[in-house]
């Protein structure tokens, strides 16, 4: 009887020992922070303007690579076909959402599809688009992501230099865009009046020129430029008015200079 009391007794202080070392363990790990968690980014689809009518892009996802792992593919919200020449001037289109392992952006692939087209004077044209850029084609963007974060990246697609006329109404899909996030987006807007005049606004920085059309109110905007001084020319289309050219235009990054109505004169 006296050896069946010391057993009880032994069991019920392991069972114990056994419960408190538990909990202790489970206390501990409930203050470890997990290791894996991630950034969650939007993708934005934005245009640099040409003067086509329309152009149609088939897009149908994109594809993320981080420093040190494997792609990552990222479903659009509506895959198919956009219509460029709408997301000029500051307009954008939020393309897709997706959370991402942290650490720094390697590549961002886009991937097309075939259906893409262009409208000049009223008459389509389709686009002939290399089957490697169906594969899709590569931007670069050096941007750290960090545990906990959002993010917005923008692609920006330019229309002008995308589409190579080849002659007898055929054209080619060469696809230039870049990729920009919200830390390095350099912004510059404005209005230009007369409408009459058809303006081109460009921006240039010594280096490389930017183009922009104003909106039928006469508002323009650039984004997604470098940091530094640019000179902004109104080219007027109509020769009866004179164009006009704003020098030393300060850039910073995460701001936008406003330079406010300019009204060119005839």
């Amino acid at each position: 009887m006296k050896n069946s009391k010391i057993i009880t007794t032994t069991i019920l202080m392991l069972a114990t020992s056994i419960f408190f070392f538990a909990c202790k363990k489970e206390s501990s790990n409930s203050n470890v922070q997990p290791t894996t968690q991630k950034a969650k980014v939007n993708f934005h689809l934005t245009d640099a303007p040409a003067d086509y009518d329309a152009l149609y892009i088939d897009i149908q996802r994109i594809e993320i690579t981080m420093e040190g792992a494997a792609k990552t593919e990222v479903d659009i919200f509506r895959p198919g076909v956009y219509n460029l020449l709408t997301l000029k001037n500051g307009v954008d289109t939020l393309l897709a959402q997706a959370e991402l392992q942290t650490g720094k952006i390697s590549q961002i692939r886009l991937i097309l599809g075939s259906n893409n087209s262009i409208v000049v004077d009223g008459s389509t044209y389709a686009l002939n688009t290399p089957s490697a850029q169906q594969s899709g084609f590569k931007l670069n963007l050096n941007q750290e992501l960090k545990a906990g974060g959002a993010y917005d990246i923008w692609l920006d697609f330019d229309a002008g230099s995308s589409v190579v006329a080849t002659g007898s109404g055929k054209y080619n899909l060469k696809p230039t865009v870049k990729a920009f996030a919200a830390e390095t987006n350099g912004r510059i807007k404005g209005y230009v009046l007369p409408g009459s005049a058809l303006v081109t606004v460009y921006a240039t920085n010594g280096v490389d020129t930017y183009t922009a059309i104003p909106n039928a109110d006469g508002f323009y905007m650039f984004q997604g430029l470098e940091e530094g001084t640019y000179q902004i020319t109104l080219d007027a289309s109509v020769a009866l008015f004179a164009d006009l050219t704003i020098n030393d235009v300060q850039v910073t990054y995460g701001q936008t200079t406003d330079l406010g109505t300019k009204t060119l004169i005839k």
